[in-house]
């Protein structure tokens, strides 16, 4: 018990290192205890554990991916390793990221649970960002940024915020507030996240 209770006090040190006064909900997602995994290993399709068994599995948590061009929502896990990122669909590997590769994660200062992990344009391996929608964002950056390793790879944006897609092609996500959540591609061909305003941060 004690064990866990300092590795929980650890994270939300870091949690509130990256996200005090930055993004809206930190208030409530400090409040709220942290999981060890959101996916028990038996949802986990065998192929994919087989797949990475030499690494260790540290967190699991399911997420919506947004596709880099049309922007079409999958359903995805997203699993972290001690050496790599993972986004998988059943019994695929859709994108592995090396955490030496990951050069930074952003998210906005509102309420939404949009991630966009990015990679090297440089990295022929790599098929682009990685733009996700995650329910416990804040759990999941924190674990993500505590397995990298290295400081200064989380921004909190305002406004929007540009992602790289293929070698000389960019894609653009606004954020917004309005009376309810909603995400959609707008008629600029841009990702509009709205988030409804919430009276804490």
């Amino acid at each position: 018990m004690c064990c866990h209770f300092r590795a929980e006090m650890q994270q939300k040190v870091v949690t509130s290192e990256l996200f005090r006064a930055k993004k809206e909900g930190y208030a409530e997602a400090l409040n709220q205890p942290f999981a060890n995994s959101r996916i028990d290993e038996g949802d986990i399709n065998p192929k994919v554990l087989q797949l990475i068994s030499s690494e260790k599995i540290q967190y699991g948590v399911p997420v919506i991916k947004y596709d880099r061009k049309g922007f079409r929502a999958r359903e995805r896990q997203f699993l972290l390793t001690q050496k790599a990122a993972y986004v998988v669909e059943l019994a695929k590997i859709k994108q592995k990221i090396a955490y030496s590769a990951l050069k930074g994660v952003s998210t906005s200062s509102l309420s939404d649970g949009i991630l966009v992990i990015h990679v090297s344009p440089e990295d022929s391996k790599q098929k682009g960002d990685a733009v996700l929608q995650c329910e416990h964002i804040f759990e999941a950056i924190t674990k993500l940024v505590m397995l990298v390793k290295r400081g200064n790879i989380v921004n909190v944006v305002q406004g929007s915020l540009r992602f790289y897609i293929s070698p000389g092609k960019e894609g653009t996500i606004v954020f917004d507030t309005g009376p309810e959540e909603q995400i959609y591609k707008d008629k600029n061909g841009q990702l509009t996240v709205v988030s409804v305003r919430t009276t804490s941060s």
